[in-house]
């Protein structure tokens, strides 16, 4: 995991080809302008997608993961928690393929709260429980770039 503010994103480069194709487009583009639905940065290995959704209570969620993509996870509008699972005792429970993602149990490792200046990277394989509520306020509009490994 990695976290941090957007406006540090830039430090991040160099570490995947595709995560700073991902990081450019982030860092030169306002996510507000950005339509619901996916944006095909290049092609496959990288793209985004701009959604608006709910945090829920932490009782609701439930960890996933991913093999085939990281996530970058940044939030728009509103305000979520984000958790992180610990890698080493992971247990996948089940896994999508066509999607990309699974669910997963796992020891709780960190928490973070996103907002509009922070974002969270999740590697493959890490366990993310986003979406979690921090208020009686719930709506969300987030961006989630997806950055193929």
């Amino acid at each position: 995991m990695i976290y941090d503010k957007i406006s540090n994103m830039k430090l991040y480069k160099g570490m995947n080809r595709n995560l700073d194709t991902a990081i450019d487009f982030i860092t030169s583009h306002d996510l507000n302008e950005l339509p619901l639905g996916k944006t095909v940065i290049d092609g496959d290995n990288v793209f985004i997608n701009v959604m608006e959704t709910s945090a829920f209570p932490i009782e609701e969620r439930q960890y996933e993961f991913h093999k085939n993509y990281m996530d970058i996870q940044m939030d728009i509008e509103g305000i979520e928690r984000v958790d992180t699972g610990d890698c080493a005792d992971a247990q996948q429970l089940s896994y999508n393929e066509e999607r990309d993602v699974g669910n997963a149990a796992a020891s709780d490792l960190g928490s973070c709260l996103i907002g509009k200046d922070n974002f969270i990277i999740c590697m493959v394989g890490e366990p993310h429980k986003p979406n979690i509520a921090v208020s009686d306020e719930r709506s969300l509009k987030k961006a989630v770039c997806k950055v193929h490994i």
